[in-house]
């Protein structure tokens, strides 16, 4: 195959790779931070099966007194709705908005709106928010006070009939007969309304209704309502402290939407994306009230889109520099040839990911400047006649090298290392197979800037000076060298490791800026679930090791139902012990709805939910395990954490790992040290490559140390 058809050949692929990479974007799921087969994965997983994903938080901003009121509930009640996939119905039965059947629903705005989407993919699992609340609260207390009417009009009715009954055996005349009928009906309905007293008490408290039920509650009862929010009716205008998950402040109030399980990385974007729609959409806008859709789910999905963005301009900025060093370097025609050779071998590799089904992780966006620098080199030495023996062994070498980033517990990390060496195979491909080599190819010296020749011969200079003197000490020349390096391995340990999302991403990125906006109004701004699982959950002994962990967790971080989430590390949120301490411990008293947020219906699975800060993961890794240490469930019981914090803890841990980091060094270097003896043949040739390779590690990590240059968990591994 003649020269120009290989050249042809590669730029067809070029082309190709470059179309599909434009299609990549990068992925944020879940699999690329842990591994799917670790057990916080497995739980996490498991979780989101049972009872959704991590939430997508709908900030709903406004005075608490102003959403119980009949228009902005029944448009708070239609707007939740509309996230779950459902449409509502005014029930006069039960003075409450209830779903209508999926068979008959019509989507709020049609089916080609937000809401209809949201329906037609049923992306949502289950949706809390305080119209749902309150209409089911509503609901719950009407059918338990109908269920209590039905079954008190047949005990008084029995009452009259046995008291008509005595009246006749006795002889009773007509009046007298009417008397003892209405004396027993009376006696009857007292015994029935104290029963009921007590029983819708249990309700009403769990509810958040405490007091005595005045008439038919309503959902358009703004008194009603103040007392399930506020406690009272009328004195106070702060929310009740238990219901901080929906009413964290008097100025607020929270819509948590879970997604199913499954949902790939795309769908799940999708899905944020109709939402951030429907609450933007005209027909659920009220006065006064401001809506912001945050959340951890929607942090990771703009932390994609923003690099997505940000990897264009690294591009570029990428291929102007490369360009320019060319253009100052050398005189000669097609300067330009080995930037085009490393942006062809860049476009074929990305393009093999989208070929093979691949996803562009976090960390590979990391690979572009990485291959299109060693492409460039390559193009360089083929073009400058250097052996292409000697430029096919360092390009091994270099492979070689990559092989550790192997056995990180990280897969982004693996898919970073497996690309670099796919890239770097194909740079030195396309390098081999565009750039004429040979004596008649070599380019002319290097054309510099006067003020870089000056620095770069005064430099040579010194160095001149130096150098018979350093040739003569040889010994003690590396004796300062290898002291320095290990300096520097000794205080690589001590060089601090940035994890502060917020120092980690752009400080004005939309998503950052709205999930410090839920953190300032409610103190959290994730979640992280201990999930357990036993024969039956609701058992006393597994309920009472429940509410000691959450107790013992709330000592130690600060978090509890008087104080509040403001200032606590850590925060207690919905849970199955707090709902059986408000219903009495009747699991019977606590509704359906409010079961189906912390228990499966088979009693196999229970959530307790903590809401925790936005902090360095450092910090949050530490707070993870802490909290792992203290599970100690009893015997037949088993708990686990998930959610996206115990997954960014565990990521953040292996990343920042100084003996992994070692570890990935010390076998980079031993493979490299094969191939290089396999290619030299002479133990001796072979070892004088790794010695400043060996230095090098040490002195880069002491000017890291030195300078203090932060890493952060990326180039802690790098």
């Amino acid at each position: 195959m003649g020269r120009r058809l290989r050249v042809a050949l590669v730029l067809v692929l070029a082309l190709a790779g470059a179309g599909i990479a434009l299609t990549l974007t990068p992925s944020t799921a879940l699999d690329t931070f842990v591994s799917s087969s670790s057990s916080d994965y497995a739980a996490t997983q498991a979780t989101y099966r049972q009872f959704g994903t991590d939430p997508v938080v709908v900030l709903v901003r406004a005075p608490l007194t102003s959403l119980i009121q009949p228009p902005a509930l029944a448009t708070l009640s239609r707007l939740e709705a509309c996230l779950g996939g459902q449409r509502l119905r005014l029930d006069a039965q039960l003075a409450a908005y209830v779903p209508v059947a999926a068979s008959s629903a019509t989507p709020y705005g049609g089916s080609a709106s937000p809401c209809g989407r949201l329906m037609r993919a049923r992306a949502a699992k289950v949706v809390y928010g305080p119209a749902t609340f309150l209409n089911h609260a509503v609901a719950a207390i009407n059918t338990e006070i109908a269920s209590l009417t039905t079954t008190a009009a047949v005990t008084i009715r029995a009452a009259e009939a046995a008291a008509r009954a005595l009246a006749k055996t006795r002889g009773l005349d007509a009046a007298q007969a009417k008397a003892a009928v209405q004396a027993a009906g009376t006696l009857a309905l007292e015994r029935e309304l104290a029963a009921a007293g007590t029983t819708s008490k249990s309700t009403a408290t769990n509810t958040g209704a405490g007091s005595a039920l005045a008439g038919v509650p309503s959902i358009g009862d703004p008194t009603f309502l103040r007392q399930i929010v506020f406690g009272s009716a009328t004195a106070s205008s702060t929310p009740a402290a238990r219901f901080s998950y929906l009413f964290p402040t008097s100025d607020a109030a929270i819509i948590q939407v879970r997604l199913r399980a499954g949902l790939s990385d795309s769908r799940q974007q999708q899905a944020i994306g109709w939402i951030r729609a429907a609450v933007a959409s005209p027909m659920f806008r009220l006065k006064g009230v401001s809506y912001t859709v945050t959340g951890e789910p929607v942090l990771l999905a703009g932390l994609g889109d923003e690099i997505g963005a940000q990897l264009v301009i690294l591009l570029a900025i990428a291929v102007a520099v490369m360009a320019l060093v060319l253009l100052v370097a050398f005189r000669r025609r097609l300067r330009l040839l080995p930037l085009g050779v490393a942006i062809a071998a860049v476009a074929i590799t990305f393009g093999l990911i989208g070929v093979g089904g691949g996803r562009l992780t976090v960390a590979e966006v990391a690979v572009f400047p990485v291959l299109l620098g060693l492409g460039v080199d390559y193009g360089v030495q083929f073009r400058s006649g250097t052996p292409r023996g000697a430029i096919s062994i360092a390009a091994l070498a270099t492979i070689a090298g990559f092989v550790a980033l192997l056995i990180s517990p990280v897969p982004m990390v693996r898919g970073f290392g497996v690309l670099l060496m796919a890239g770097v195979a194909a740079a030195l491909a396309v390098a081999a197979v565009c750039v004429p080599s040979g004596p008649g190819e070599r380019l002319a010296e290097p054309r510099l800037p006067e003020a870089l020749l000056a620095s770069v011969v005064g430099a040579g200079e010194i160095l001149r000076g130096l150098l018979p003197a350093l040739i003569r000490r040889p010994r003690r020349v590396l004796a300062v060298a290898l002291v320095l390096a290990a300096g520097g391995w000794v205080l690589d340990a001590h060089t601090a490791v940035q994890s502060d999302i917020t120092k980690l991403v752009p400080s004005d990125m939309p998503a950052l800026r709205q999930l410090d906006t839920l953190e300032r109004v409610t103190g959290v701004s994730g979640e992280v679930d201990v999930l357990v699982n036993a024969r039956d959950v609701t058992s006393t002994e597994a309920v009472s090791w429940m509410k000691s962990y959450e107790r013992r967790m709330s000592d130690r971080f600060g978090g509890n139902s008087v104080a509040g989430c403001r200032r606590a590390t850590l925060c207690p949120a919905l849970s199955l012990p707090s709902l059986l301490e408000a219903a009495s411990g009747s699991l019977a008293a606590v509704p359906d709805y409010f079961q189906r947020a912390v228990l499966t219906s088979d009693h196999r699975y229970a959530i307790l939910a903590f809401g925790i800060r936005l902090m360095p993961l450092q910090r949050q890794h530490q707070v993870i395990e802490q909290m792992r240490a203290a599970l100690d469930p009893p015997r037949g019981v088993s708990a686990r954490l998930a959610g996206l914090p115990v997954l960014g803890a565990d990521a953040e841990g292996s990343l920042s790992s100084v003996p992994d980091r070692l570890l990935m060094l010390l076998i980079s270097l031993f493979v490299v040290g094969l191939v290089l003896l396999a290619a030299l043949r002479r133990w001796r040739r072979a070892l004088i490559p790794l010695v400043p390779i060996v230095l090098a590690t040490g002195w880069s990590a002491l000017l890291v140390y030195a300078l203090r240059i932060p890493l952060n968990p990326m180039s802690a591994t790098l």
